[in-house]
């Protein structure tokens, strides 16, 4: 796994020694990303820089790598897991290697082959290719976007990274906090790709490559989330969907095992780590590091179920504990790191996690995430599944009470009567012919948040309606999929790929320099599971009905039956403490909420002096003051630049160097 970062001036001027300077710069401020080795190219158009983090091939595979005539350069972010069998289809073409990295494997495909080699690619990746002849910049990202990688325009320069922050090296950019964005991530918890939260700064989007040269800038997407309506279900019986499934699957959790250093494995108590962990030890039944976290606050601690499922499968087990002052300690390191405001606290503990795989010197964890997303097992999807049964009878003074089952860990479903949750699940409940309507509640709830921002920022947006301009999008792109299928491609394509994989994957991961591989989200896994009959993912409100299937008697029954948890973090305790980190202290003053502009102070105060009181708070009230101090962090970092400057002492030294003048 790596950083990558460089730039691409389409009016050819030539580079001088300062370019090798910003280039260092750049990977100096992801370094964090791949500390081992560093690496430039330059030639007067296009710089390319790489930090790495050694996995394969780990003496002979530094970066920038070419091909054969060098007329091909690359930097890469990533793994290619199928790529001995790449080379060995690339050998019998004449193609002859230097190395056994799969980053040569890539630079020769994209000769073989052009740019749709990556549909060969069974990976997670963000690649940048120079070509010297074309004079052209290939810049692509893997398909449900597990690696990220940014763009922007500087003046003539096309600038990229793997974060943005490699950017704020770079000079002339200036960053600006996007007004339409933060209304995004103040309703669907990410922005809408590819924008960012800052003006001008664009992702290359999961699924898409993108071809520069002095004519054009073409985006191209190579691969979506498939998606069948009724009469096209692959696999309706549970049993030829078990054997199929667990063929694939074995595969994927093998393939992501090679490395040539130590691979171990997040066992969070729950179902999708317990079944990764599973099929790890049946491929390879010696010892297996396990990581775990914990919380100090009951009401989201797993440690019971973790300790379980440790006991079960024998591993050498690795437990830590997060409270509410870890949360507030590393905050405003973690918004450092995410590059985007947060409404949950959940990534500080998953940076935490990766901490701990890293202070025992293991770079790779596999983790389960992609299955909730693609197994009907989030609540969301029974919520509106219950939604859809109670607007066929809405008068009914019983229907709305399942949702109760739904959400026992919240304090006002302990006690709520029909009328209650009436109020609370009512919204456009008899709107279900909406292409989002599966949505509809949790977006609208949560965009209150945008009632926090100042006049100014509110005018900023304008008349713009997030909601309505996604309904509207995805009208007929999900016209005539059952109900589950609509909810599914809406929470992977926005929620998994925009949040679950950045914040609170890749970016706590590679914070800590660990690379995370999801075998749930080999795309020959998320292909198959898009094809099965919806009761094979949601039977009635069984959650995951198929993995349960396949793993009854092979899992402990109290791992297997529980019921769904969801993956919390403290928010109340957290922020609201007698005594508050300075940093977070000094965020949240007045001073600083009337300096930046972009909150109602008065309402801020408000909110702080309700979560102070011992009145009930809403999960609408944590998840604001969450992103109204994660915004403030971006804005204070990135837009005041109140980061720590770089001097040349302690930029990345440089293992490779090539100029091609």
């Amino acid at each position: 796994m790596c950083g990558i970062a460089g730039f691409y001036n389409y009016q050819t001027t030539k580079q001088d020694q300062s370019t090798t300077t910003i280039l260092r710069r750049m990977l100096t401020r992801i370094k964090h990303r791949g500390p081992d080795q560093s690496g430039i190219y330059l030639n007067n158009s296009v710089g390319l820089g790489s930090a790495r983090l050694s996995i394969v091939d780990l003496n002979n595979g530094t970066m920038p790598m070419s091909n054969s005539d060098d007329s091909l350069w690359i930097v890469f972010n990533g793994e290619i897991f199928n790529h001995i069998e790449l080379r060995k289809e690339l050998e019998a073409k004449q193609h002859s290697f230097k190395t056994h990295s799969d980053t040569e494997v890539i630079v020769h495909l994209y000769e073989e082959y052009g740019p749709k080699f990556v549909d060969k690619l069974n990976g997670q990746f963000a690649i940048a290719i120079w070509d010297n002849v074309k004079e052209e910049l290939f810049l692509a990202r893997d398909r449900v976007g597990i690696r990220p990688l940014y763009y922007t325009e500087v003046r003539e320069t096309i600038v990229f990274a793997s974060e943005i922050k490699s950017m704020l090296e770079f000079p002339g950019f200036k960053p600006k906090l996007s007004a339409k964005a933060i209304s995004e991530y103040f309703t669907f918890w990410t922005s809408l790709s590819p924008a960012t939260v800052f003006e001008d700064v664009f992702e290359v989007p999961p699924g898409n490559y993108m071809i520069i040269n002095k004519y054009s800038k073409d985006i191209t997407t190579y691969w979506e989330l498939p998606l069948y309506k009724p009469n096209e279900y692959k696999y309706t019986k549970v049993e030829e969907a078990i054997k199929e499934f667990e063929t694939i699957f074995s595969d994927a959790v093998e393939l992501r095992m090679k490395a040539d250093v130590q691979v171990a494995a997040y066992l969070s108590g729950g179902l999708d780590s317990s079944v990764t962990t599973s099929f790890i030890k049946k491929i390879s039944p010696d010892r297996l590091r396990t990581f775990s976290i914990g919380f100090t606050e009951k009401d989201y601690d797993e440690s019971h179920y973790q300790n379980i499922a440790a006991d079960y499968f024998k591993t050498e087990h690795t437990s830590i504990s997060c409270g509410p002052n870890d949360i507030a300690d590393n905050f405003g390191n973690m918004v450092w790191h995410s590059e985007a405001p947060l409404l949950r606290t959940a990534p500080i503990p998953m940076g935490l996690l990766a901490k701990s795989v890293r202070d025992e010197n293991i770079k790779v964890v596999i983790t389960g995430e992609g299955a909730d997303e693609l197994l009907g097992g989030y609540n969301i999807f029974k919520e509106t599944k219950i939604r859809r049964f109670w607007a066929k009878d809405p008068t009914s003074k019983y229907r709305p009470l399942l949702l109760k089952k739904l959400y026992p860990y919240l304090p006002q479903m302990k006690n709520a009567n029909s009328n209650v949750l009436k109020m609370f699940f009512g919204y456009k409940l008899l709107e279900t012919g909406s292409p989002i309507y599966s949505h509809l509640l949790r977006w609208h709830n949560t965009s209150r948040i945008n009632n926090y921002l100042t006049k100014e920022y509110r005018n900023a947006i304008g008349e713009y309606d997030p909601i309505a301009a996604i309904e509207q999008k995805f009208d007929k792109k999900l016209e005539g999929l059952d109900s589950l299928g609509k909810a599914q491609w809406i929470e992977i394509n926005l929620f998994m790929s925009g949040y679950l994989l950045s914040s609170q994957g890749d970016r706590m991961g590679m914070a800590n320099s660990i690379e995370g591989r999801y075998p749930f989200l080999d795309h020959r896994v998320i292909e198959f599971c898009m094809s099965l009959h919806p009761d094979l993912k949601l039977n009635g409100l069984n959650e995951k009905y198929l993995l349960k299937i396949l793993m009854k008697d092979r899992l402990p029954d109290a791992i297997l039956n529980r019921s769904k948890q969801a993956y919390r973090a403290p928010i109340r305790s957290a922020f609201v403490p007698d005594e508050l980190p300075p940093y977070l202290e000094k965020m949240l003053s007045e001073e600083a909420i009337t300096q930046a502009g972009i909150f109602n102070p008065n309402h801020v105060k408000q909110l702080l002096q309700k979560m102070r009181s011992k009145n009930q708070v809403s999960e609408i009230d944590n998840m604001a003051i969450t992103a109204i101090l994660s915004v403030q962090i971006l804005n204070d970092l990135f837009i005041n630049r109140s980061i720590q400057e770089l001097n040349d002492n302690e930029l990345v030294n440089l293992d490779k160097t090539v100029i091609d003048y």
